[in-house]
């Protein structure tokens, strides 16, 4: 199971670098093991891609309540938890290619993955608007929605910086400060 978890986390590196299509061989270095412990683990690239999909939808999840407990404000939780969030993204983006014609399995994916997160978002929004840092109104739906539509525009342009239009819509989501 360990030798597993260090695969997926090791694959999740090597697709937010360079794609769900880099080469197995590139997954395997980065894991320390050779590319026949990949393929007895996981037969086809589309069964690594589901397992890094529901990998990093578990480490998102698990990560929220961590970080709304150590960050220095609920905020600064849900910024970090947010960067989280657009690395599995990046994965998710090749997801769909990969599994192809199996539109049944990305459908019951991403309702896992909305399952799994929505709760976790609003947590972490909740807590922030109970501190006064954020607007009081705002839907974990919209958010992640949001974000997900911003990573999505990037295809290929250089110029074009998901994470820096998210610091400017977290930007958006404070509360005015009294002058």
């Amino acid at each position: 199971m360990r030798n597993q978890q260090t695969l997926l986390a090791a694959a999740a590196e090597v697709f937010v670098t360079s794609g769900v299509d880099a080469p197995i061989r590139q997954i395997a270095a980065r894991a320390g093991v050779g590319v026949a412990t990949i393929y007895r683990h996981f037969p086809t690239r589309a069964d690594l891609v589901v397992a890094v999909y529901r990998h990093q939808v578990e480490a998102c999840a698990e990560a929220g309540p961590h970080l709304l407990a150590d960050a220095d404000s609920p905020f600064a939780a849900l910024r970090q938890w947010i960067d989280l969030f657009v690395d599995f993204l990046v994965t998710k983006h090749g997801l769909a290619n990969a599994l192809q014609s199996d539109n049944s399995g990305f459908e019951a994916l991403h309702t896992y993955f909305v399952d799994r997160l929505m709760p976790v978002c609003e947590q972490l929004l909740d807590a922030a608007a109970d501190a006064g840092e954020i607007r009081a109104d705002v839907q974990p739906y919209e958010l992640l929605r949001g974000i997900g539509n911003l990573c999505v525009g990037r295809d290929g342009d250089p110029r074009y910086d998901p994470r820096r239009l998210i610091d400017l819509l977290l930007q958006g989501l404070r509360r005015p400060q009294p002058a």
